[in-house]
């Protein structure tokens, strides 16, 4: 059988018989197009959704991150800044232990120049039993110099002061240790005091008192006083009899000798830079505590021989305050309300002669000891005219 290829007119004839000539397919190209141009809107939208939650989580991470950062900043400068080092705290209690107080006393900046203005203050150190009985004349002399005077109290630590909110001397009291005259726990007290003060970058000055002190001058004559002076003022007598080198002891050799032995009063006034000496010192400290006991009454020789050991040159070698030993005994005159008049007060103020850098001098002593609680009355009364304030 032959096999019978369809000619050009077959398909013609198959082509009428389907329906006519043939069409082009359309529709389906069309779907394909708009398929395709949805799918690519759609990969075009979710990338872009993709990208925005991308970036806007991290603009909140970067806000948060940068939120955070900021506050390590502020934290970390609220907690470390000069402030704290040039405004103290307005309260002097602290949690911290006599070594630890030493030990952050004995700071000292290497560099001369102040970062910010400072004003150098006196800081008054009262060292006492409990009570200031004289504190009104105190709060007169004070009157007025805010900023130019610290206030430290040192007690025994069972004793509360009550001074009214108003007062120069409220919250004054600093943590203490108990205290005995004659012993090292007394140089201890004072060593305490001097710590406290020097946390206060500013003072500059310091002089220790008693309760039974008074100012024999007007502020701006005892500022004028202390910040015009070379030296510091301590008693540092090289005393041979028996209550100056007869109470030396040969075991504090290498670090003491008799020729170095020294006897001055309890009540002194020293620069910084002296206040600093006597705080961070551990060279001579256990030699007096260990080898001054009583009999040898270590307040009298401990800082005079230390400060004429170190540095000797810059010693006035008296002290500021007054004392009548004049009646004997081992302790000096008390007045009361009696022995203070005004003739009385006039001998204190113009009875002596003494040297004030190399030069003499009529104004020997700022301050005076050992007044009794019923000598504030006539001392509030004659204080205008005599002491110049009040």
């Amino acid at each position: 059988m032959t096999t019978r290829i369809p000619s050009a007119d077959d398909s013609n004839e198959f082509i009428q018989r389907a329906g006519g000539a043939p069409q082009p397919r359309a529709f389906p190209f069309r779907m394909l197009w708009l398929f395709m141009f949805f799918l690519v809107l759609g990969i075009g939208f979710f990338a872009f959704s993709v990208y925005l939650t991308r970036h806007f989580a991290f603009q909140g991470i970067r806000t948060q991150t940068r939120s955070k950062f900021r506050n390590c900043v502020d934290v970390i400068q609220s907690e470390v800044s000069l402030e704290q080092w040039i405004h103290p705290s307005q309260t002097t209690a602290h949690g911290m232990s006599d070594e630890e107080l030493l030990w952050r006393a004995s700071f000292v900046p290497q560099v001369k120049e102040y970062p910010f203005r400072r004003t150098p203050k006196i800081a008054f150190l009262f060292l006492t039993r409990g009570p200031l009985p004289l504190a009104p004349l105190w709060e007169r002399f004070y009157r007025g110099y805010l900023g130019l005077y610290s206030i430290y109290i040192h007690t025994l630590p069972s004793y509360m002061a009550n001074f009214s909110s108003e007062s120069v001397f409220y919250g004054r009291q600093i943590p203490s240790q108990v205290s005995e005259w004659g012993q090292m726990s007394m140089c201890d007290a004072e060593r305490r005091l001097l710590a406290n003060a020097l946390l206060d970058i500013s003072n500059e000055w310091f002089v220790l008192l008693s309760e039974s002190c008074i100012p024999l001058h007007n502020f701006s004559i005892v500022y004028k006083y202390l910040s015009k002076s070379r030296y510091s003022f301590i008693g540092s007598l090289d005393d041979p009899g028996p209550y100056g080198r007869g109470r030396y002891d040969h075991r504090m050799l290498p670090e003491v000798s008799i020729e170095q032995w020294r006897k001055g009063s309890q009540w002194f006034e020293v620069n910084r830079k002296l206040a600093i000496t006597i705080v961070k010192d551990k060279t001579y400290y256990p030699k007096f505590e260990k080898f001054c006991k009583p009999h040898c009454y270590v307040d009298e020789h401990y800082f005079p021989t230390l400060l004429t050991i170190e540095s000797s040159h810059l010693l006035a070698n008296r002290s500021l305050t007054w004392v009548d030993w004049s009646r004997g005994g081992a302790h000096p005159a008390t007045f009361g309300r009696s022995d203070v008049t005004e003739a009385f007060l006039k001998r204190i103020l113009n009875g002596f002669t003494c040297s004030y850098n190399n030069y003499d001098s009529t104004i020997c002593f700022l301050f005076g000891r050992k007044f009794s609680p019923s000598a504030l009355e006539p001392l509030l009364r004659l204080a205008p005219d005599l002491l110049g304030f009040g």
